[in-house]
């Protein structure tokens, strides 16, 4: 035998391949969910959902609450008293009913508030005397008496005042987010935040108009605290983005969507968690504010927030990513990268030479300027010092055969 004989070791038996469920592959994020892939039916959904919307708000409009069209607004000590009593004593003193009647605080603090259109002073006086004949409240002193029972109008100008603050605070908000993510991230993914954070406002909006919920200062500002959960959500997804496609240009094997599908998946469930444990203190704060407290402030603070919550989580997986996907692939080199990786897989499927980079012709036996062939570096194991000669056998001790 001219040299000695190697044989290759058995390799171990691979693991036969495991099929794991899909709420597995969906709590471990390994692409249960094709959101880019499918992007197209995602943005006919949401269109959807934005018409609805839109519609809703032309045809049915809002129902404004009293701090925007005015009106009066009377308070008396509830005692014994219910809603329904109160009502009835309004609708017949007044001959129409009321916008709304509705229990405020607990224990000995506890109040009916009265929200109704404007009355004028004979009104009032005769439904501050009506409401005093028929349930004596007490004054501070444990007294029955007229003046238990206040009353106050409310201008409309108040209302528009708070809707133009926060108009203003929208407007600097939104130019902020877009100065920070375009510096933190890129424009790409600024633009996208944006586009998610109009779609937010647009579904919250439209919700209140489709349900007929009273539009209110507190439901105003609390328009203002859904788009920070969700630009929140938003880029906690983008920051999986950056991470997933960090030199994606540098390789055939995946795409720019493919790698912002994946990040979908992976943060998916920190989407779904993080939805639910802010969802959950509001539902307890509007049960607290409805049921136990009666303060309707807190019930419309909390209301919208519910609800910009859910948009805000929908919005961030289904619309804010894809979208980013889409004008990344419109055009410069993730447009170019794609086709390319598109063009690689369609050749390995039918059998033709797969594309490669071009390299530059050279006469034969040479090598290109600048490229460094592995001989032309000096090897220790043939040069060094004390180092076998080249061709030498092995010095190594081998049993022979007899």
């Amino acid at each position: 035998m001219n040299g000695p004989v190697t044989m290759d070791k058995p390799s171990a038996p691979r693991p036969s391949g495991v099929r794991h469920s899909w709420m597995n592959r969906l709590y471990t994020g390994t692409g249960v969910l094709d959101v880019v892939g499918n992007r197209r039916r995602w943005y006919l959904i949401t269109a959807a959902i934005v018409l609805v919307c839109l519609l809703s708000m032309a045809v049915r409009g809002f129902t404004f609450g009293i701090d925007f069209v005015g009106g009066s607004r009377i308070q008396l000590p509830a005692g014994d008293v219910t809603t329904e009593q109160v009502e009835t004593v309004y609708s017949d003193t007044i001959g129409a009913e009321p916008e709304s009647v509705q229990t405020v605080g607990t224990g000995d603090g506890k109040t009916i508030l009265i929200r109704s259109e404007t009355l004028n002073a004979e009104q009032l006086g005769a439904l501050q005397t009506a409401l005093f004949d028929q349930f004596q409240p007490r004054d501070d002193t444990g007294n029955p008496s007229r003046n238990a029972i206040s009353a106050s109008d409310v201008s409309e100008t108040w209302g528009g005042q708070i809707t133009r603050q926060a108009l203003i605070a929208l407007a600097v908000f939104l130019v902020l987010v877009s100065i920070y993510i375009g510096i933190r991230y890129e424009r790409d993914m600024a633009l996208a935040a944006l586009a998610a954070l109009v779609f937010d406002l647009l579904v919250t909006a439209g919700v209140y108009s489709l349900v007929g919920f009273e539009v209110t200062p507190a439901m105003v500002i609390g328009m203002l605290t859904i788009l920070g959960f969700s630009l929140y959500d938003s880029v906690v997804v983008f920051d999986k983005v950056e991470e997933n496609t960090r030199g994606v240009l540098h390789t055939s094997r995946r795409t720019y969507g493919e790698q912002a599908n994946l990040a979908i998946n992976q943060t998916l469930m920190r989407s779904i968690n993080t939805t639910l444990i802010g969802a959950l203190p509001i539902i307890g704060l509007m049960v607290i504010a409805v049921w136990m407290l009666g303060v309707g402030t807190l019930q419309d603070l909390a209301l919208v927030q519910l609800v910009g919550t859910l948009v805000g989580a929908f919005s961030s997986i289904f619309f804010a990513t894809p979208l980013l996907v889409s004008i990344k692939e419109r055009w410069g080199p993730v447009a170019a990268h794609t086709k390319k990786v598109h063009a690689r897989r369609a050749a390995q499927r039918s059998g033709r030479p797969v594309p490669g980079p071009e390299r530059p012709a050279t006469a034969p036996g040479r090598r290109p300027a600048g490229i460094v062939d592995d001989r032309d570096q000096p090897n220790p194991r043939r040069t060094g010092p004390g180092g076998p000669p080249p061709g030498a056998r092995p010095t190594g001790k081998r049993q022979r055969r007899h």
